[in-house]
């Protein structure tokens, strides 16, 4: 077995089983999509521990991050992401919740407001295979409406507030995930459709980084 495969072992045994990820297929995809491809090469020693690590410098704009394995893990089992969904990734970065969520998914697009970012996961993916992926470049916040229904949709970092143009490209029954930063504090949770209306439910306690656009607006109160 090679270094990275006995990493990938290693982080599925002790990183995202013990966190009650129970879906065989999310971690079965977390065992084949090679993490370390999709960080900056000095940092591919760290691929596989149990922290956000940063994939672009900030160059004036918002640094970026891949989720900790064991927080990605468990915000995708909460969107039920079945194999004849169409999921909206946000915040792709370099690719790797695309390539685990093709897995999952009948198509996945993946949605990037970062042009370098954007070129670089488009490059992986295609590395990878994975031609039931597309690349969108655009702002975050605003989703990516002309694809719209989803299924499910994922946010690939921290968020202030979802505003409702973003929870309507949801069908009837789909579910966004996400984890919400109230001040120092941050919790997954997650949003359903029914009908015209939208229920929410916190899951677990979990930090990452803001996904830029995702701040609250100046008097913005939950």
């Amino acid at each position: 077995m090679t270094d990275s495969k006995l990493q990938r072992l290693n982080m599925v045994e002790s990183q995202v089983r013990p966190s009650d990820v129970t879906d065989r297929r999310i971690i079965r995809a977390m065992l084949e999509v090679p993490r370390e491809k999709f960080v900056p090469a000095a940092l591919v020693p760290m691929a596989y521990m149990d922290e956000p690590l940063p994939v672009s410098n900030a160059n004036g704009a918002a640094e970026r991050y891949l989720l900790a394995p064991r927080t990605f893990a468990k915000l995708v089992q909460l969107a039920e992401i079945d194999a004849d969904a169409a999921v909206l990734d946000i915040g792709c970065a370099t690719g790797y919740s695309t390539a685990v969520l093709a897995r999952l998914a009948r198509r996945v697009i993946a949605l990037e407001c970062d042009r370098a970012l954007a070129e670089e996961a488009r490059r992986l993916l295609a590395e990878l295979g994975a031609d039931n992926t597309a690349v969108v470049e655009d702002r975050l916040i605003a989703g990516v409406p002309a694809e719209a229904p989803f299924d499910a949709i994922l946010l690939n970092g921290a968020v202030e507030t979802v505003a409702p143009p973003l929870l309507e490209q949801l069908k009837d029954g789909g579910r966004l995930a996400a984890i919400v930063a109230d001040g120092p504090l941050c919790r997954a949770q997650v949003w359903r459709r029914v009908g015209k209306a939208f229920d929410a439910r916190p899951a677990f306690d979990a930090g990452a980084a803001l996904l830029p656009g995702f701040a609250r607006p100046a008097g913005f109160v939950f």
